[in-house]
């Protein structure tokens, strides 16, 4: 593309004499010690009490309102040696791109955009289809005069998420059935627009959509935020035929949780990018990602792929058996385990009690457990009756710590 090919020569001759110099001064900058001593604010060890804030043991898993996920050392580390330069940012996420379509093993002709999160890239994967490389159309979103209107989505796909749809100006077309799917394109028509999660509750599924997508010669997004693990939907589903689809960086990946991928199409990417910081007068430059983010992705990913999920996934499960084992002895609770077909696909406990034997609701347990020292998070369960958590972000000892309060608040509350 024209404009990519302006980026590379501007981001080169930008940054030849920066990277000149950092070859001269890297051994030293990158020679500073990780456990630089922290005085003031930070010098307890733990920057949320001093804040006054809770910190949580976490049941519920990947969850922006909890944080996300824990940053490997590895990855912080590196993160850390991102900071101490400076780049050239358009620069830096085509190259980052190329790396993680190297990682992912991308059809051709498809690339990445590191973003601010999975909620970014579906904004700013929109506004690159609707703008093009066409600075206009880019400086008056969420003006679409001139611009196509529509996007196309399953009425049972409609969730918060899509709000991020309809900051580029678009209207979304609802749609339940293929015929109505076949009345409702029209030259107004932008895109189709998947949501991973809610594939049971549509008509049309998953790798239908981008045939569809295909025959009605429109470009379609995937909106798969939290779909890993498994670990291959990081490319299932641009080997379907999805021109875009989206991830987030800091859930199961435990990369930056201000960090997203945006992968798909180069063309398509490239004018994502064109929307997005570092560019001015955008729609997307609110949702700014630092360098230290970008790098953070490649790292978080090539750690992601490189581990042994079905260890993993085993140590998941027993944490959970462990749980179980200490609560179904106080009489009248009983345990039970599942796998969500998609999003947050990691062993799961369901815990149910006798209201009989225990006089508590689901809701008075989470409160208690909230209450208690350590607090616990764990939320009502997927549609099920009791509580469900899984124990992926339990960090080490604290499935004990977990165990004990559970047991603790139903013996203190047995008939």
């Amino acid at each position: 593309m024209r404009l990519e090919m302006e980026w590379n020569r501007r981001s080169f001759l930008g940054t030849v004499g920066a990277i000149a110099g950092s070859m001269i001064a890297s051994k030293k900058v990158f020679a500073a010690k990780a456990d630089t001593k922290v005085s003031g604010f930070g010098q307890s060890g733990n920057p949320y009490e001093e804040l006054g804030v809770t910190t949580v043991v976490n049941c519920q898993g990947t969850m922006t309102m909890l944080g996300g996920s824990i940053l490997r050392p590895e990855l912080e580390a590196v993160m850390a040696q991102a900071g101490r330069h400076f780049v050239n940012m358009p620069e830096l996420e085509v190259a980052a791109g190329k790396r993680i379509a190297e990682l992912l093993k991308l059809p051709e002709g498809y690339t990445a955009l590191v973003t601010a999160g999975a909620a970014a890239a579906i904004q700013s994967g929109l506004a690159g289809i609707l703008t093009g490389d066409n600075e206009t159309f880019i400086k008056q979103l969420p003006d679409l005069t001139g611009l196509k209107s529509e996007v196309i989505i399953q009425k049972s796909h409609r969730n918060p998420f899509d709000h991020q749809l309809r900051t580029t100006g678009v209207k979304l077309i609802e749609i339940e059935t293929r015929d109505e799917l076949r009345q409702a394109v029209s030259p107004r028509t932008a895109m189709m627009h998947f949501t991973n999660f809610a594939n049971a509750a549509g008509r049309i599924k998953v790798d239908e959509w981008p045939k569809l997508a295909k025959e009605y010669k429109l470009p379609c997004m995937n909106d798969a935020a939290a779909d890993t693990p498994p670990v291959s939907h990081l490319w299932d589903y641009t080997n379907m035929g999805y021109d875009l689809v989206t991830f987030s960086g800091g859930k199961a990946m435990r990369g930056p949780q201000c960090g997203g991928l945006l992968i798909g199409r180069k063309d398509l990417v490239a004018y994502a990018l064109l929307n997005n910081s570092p560019h001015e007068d955008t729609l997307g430059r609110s949702s700014k990602v630092g360098k230290e983010e970008i790098i953070g992705m490649v790292k978080a990913l090539e750690l992601y792929l490189n581990e042994d999920h079905a260890a993993l996934a085993q140590e998941w499960q027993s944490r959970l058996e462990f749980i179980s084992r200490q609560i179904v002895q106080v009489p009248g609770v009983s345990t039970a385990f599942f796998v969500p077909d998609v999003a947050n696909h990691v062993p799961h406990m369901q815990i149910t009690w006798d209201a009989a034997k225990i006089s508590l609701t689901p809701q008075q347990v989470a409160q208690l457990l909230r209450e208690s020292k350590p607090a616990i998070v764990m939320g009502a369960a997927e549609g099920k009756p009791g509580l469900s958590m899984n124990s992926f972000m339990l960090q080490p000892g604290e499935n004990k710590i977990v165990a004990d309060q559970l047991v603790r608040i139903f013996r203190e509350h047995s008939a």
